[in-house]
């Protein structure tokens, strides 16, 4: 037999799809930029956050005649929502006070015959979810320099020449020079279009392979220092040789490996 508390229970999970206009709030440039600090993972976890909190609310209707806990409720999805906007440590201890209390408050509506035990097993769960995406959260860790200019370049190539026309012969002919010369002009094509492309090409494919799906700015979270446009450059060139796939157009666009 249901209680009373369980008979005023106005709405049950799972929730309903969240609203797609949400996401484009919070993935607007300023937000984007100077909260979450262009991680897409942080983004992510806010998200499940919110969700968390929304579910919380559908089921405060059950605490009319306990104010007390649906009060502490209250305070408790705002609470999680501010903690998924900390970094670091600082976000863990936040979100892991914030859930501690959550269990707290579940178990004692589940004693009192206040909440359905399917209800408060699906809150647990979405909060045990939650909990691990912050506990496993790191800050991204990869950089990559973009490609030398042709200047160092050059100059590198031409130490290099230098050194080894002096190990073979102490002196050289005009014609050796010229020899030197072009080995030089070759070797600042190879330098300056394999070796920093290759690296940034594989960091990018190493993304693509581990996340799926991903878009220009969800691999400028991970690549750091290395513009957007590099980034969109090198896609491109992936794309156009058959390696990767885009779907969507501008800022839709969405990359994955074929």
């Amino acid at each position: 037999m249901e209680s009373k508390g369980q008979q005023k229970e106005v709405r049950t999970l799972p929730l309903r799809e969240r609203d797609a206009h949400s996401d484009d709030f919070v993935l607007e440039k300023s937000i984007f930029s100077n909260i979450f600090e262009k991680d897409i993972r942080r983004v992510f976890i806010y998200k499940k956050a919110e969700r968390l909190a929304k579910a919380i609310h559908l089921i405060t209707p059950a605490f009319v005649d306990a104010v007390s806990l649906r009060n502490r409720l209250d305070a408790i999805a705002v609470g999680i929502v501010d903690a998924a906007t900390l970094t670091g440590s600082a976000a863990r201890d936040a979100m892991g006070r914030e859930l501690l209390a959550l269990s707290s408050v579940l178990g004692i509506a589940r004693t009192s015959g206040l909440l359905s035990t399917m209800n408060a097993e699906l809150i647990a769960r979405e909060a045990h979810l939650l909990l691990q995406e912050v506990a496993a959260y790191e800050e991204p860790r990869l950089f990559l320099d973009d490609a030398p200019s042709l200047a160092e370049i050059a100059r590198e190539a031409g130490k290099q020449g230098s050194a080894r026309a002096t190990a073979s012969e102490p002196q050289s002919t005009p014609k050796k020079t010229q020899t030197n010369k072009g080995q030089s002009k070759r070797q600042i094509k190879d330098k300056s279009t394999t070796a920093p492309v290759s690296d940034r090409r594989e960091a990018i494919l190493s993304i693509l392979s581990s996340k799926g799906s991903s878009s220009i700015k969800d691999i400028s979270t991970v690549i750091r220092e290395v513009s957007e446009k590099t980034i969109q450059r090198e896609l491109a060139a992936l794309v156009e040789e058959g390696i990767v796939a885009k779907r969507g157009e501008r800022r839709w666009s969405v990359y994955t490996i074929i």
